[in-house]
């Protein structure tokens, strides 16, 4: 099976080293020269060089409309085998997963959409989940390779359902991280060990995946990026793109989120004072200053 890449990311770059670690006759594609530099697996001069006669083209990129131009304006789709199939693991739009579809399979090529969770560390460890949506003939082809990037896999429906999917896990996500804030700062000026509350949390009803892995203070769970000052992680513009695409079709399908609506503005105020490029977590600094907020409580 040949494999084709294009998008070598903080997600896309260790994804791929996976497949091409499984054997894979992989050739990847970036538009940065430090993307291609530090990519690790064999790369091309251009996207279509990537997808040249490929029988599986795989495309991990920040938005709708990068997927759609990465398909069509560079040539790759048409450069790929007859019968290849597309893999979209980008997080984008389902209207969006629906276009580059139609657009795919008008040329005779096959295609699913298959967002993945875990994040870098997922990525790195060939732990992620995928969500898929496409035809099950189809996830049978790309079943391979997604083995070789993750642990689970999850059929969901048609193309389009793995984005409506991970758009449905994203917004939990974030109103948990920003009740995990909330927790983190008031245990703070309460005097509560963080380290008890994560325990007593454990075994209670308030336990989530942020409090265990994502706590918004440094040096009480290894794993998280505020041990790091937020600068590792799942970016706060792109959770935020990810809520904006949650909030667009909560608006056409008539459903009002106002959670995610608030965690949506919080997000907008780290991106505007020029954080975007932080962890998501980061949103912990809008409720206190970051002095008061310490594992050893309130001070």
């Amino acid at each position: 099976m040949r494999v084709g890449w294009i998008g070598l990311g903080a997600m896309g770059a260790p994804m791929a080293r996976n497949v091409a670690a499984a054997g894979f006759d992989l050739v990847a594609y970036d538009l940065a020269d430090a993307a291609r530099a530090a990519a690790g697996v064999p790369v091309a001069d251009s996207a279509a060089d990537a997808a040249a006669d490929v029988d599986v083209l795989i495309t991990m990129l920040p938005k709708g409309e990068h997927v759609i131009t990465a398909l069509t304006e560079s040539g790759a789709l048409a450069a790929t085998a007859p019968t290849a199939l597309v893999i979209d693991a980008s997080t984008i739009a389902v209207d969006d997963a629906q276009r580059a579809a139609e657009l795919v399979q008008a040329v005779g090529r096959r295609f699913i959409d298959a967002p993945v969770s875990g994040g870098v560390t997922g990525a790195q460890n060939g732990t992620l989940t995928f969500m898929t949506g496409g035809a099950a003939g189809d996830l049978e082809t790309a079943q391979p390779l997604l083995n070789a990037m993750g642990s689970r896999t999850f059929h969901v429906g048609p193309i389009g359902a793995g984005q409506a999917a991970k758009l449905l896990n994203n917004l939990m996500l974030a109103v948990n991280m920003a009740g995990t804030c909330e927790a983190a700062v008031l245990a703070g000026k309460l005097g509560v060990d963080p380290e008890t509350l994560i325990d007593i949390a454990r075994v209670s009803t308030g336990d989530s995946w942020t409090l265990r892995n994502y706590y918004p203070v440094a040096d009480v769970v290894s794993t998280a990026p505020s041990n790091s000052d937020f600068r590792n992680g799942f970016a706060a513009s792109l959770m935020r793109k990810d809520l904006g695409l949650a909030l667009d079709a909560a608006e056409r399908a008539g459903v009002q989120l106002p959670a995610v609506a608030q965690v949506a503005g919080g997000l907008d105020r780290i991106i505007e004072a020029g954080d975007g490029a932080l962890d998501f977590s980061a949103m912990v600094r809008l409720l206190d200053e970051p002095a008061t907020v310490t594992a050893g409580g309130a001070r």
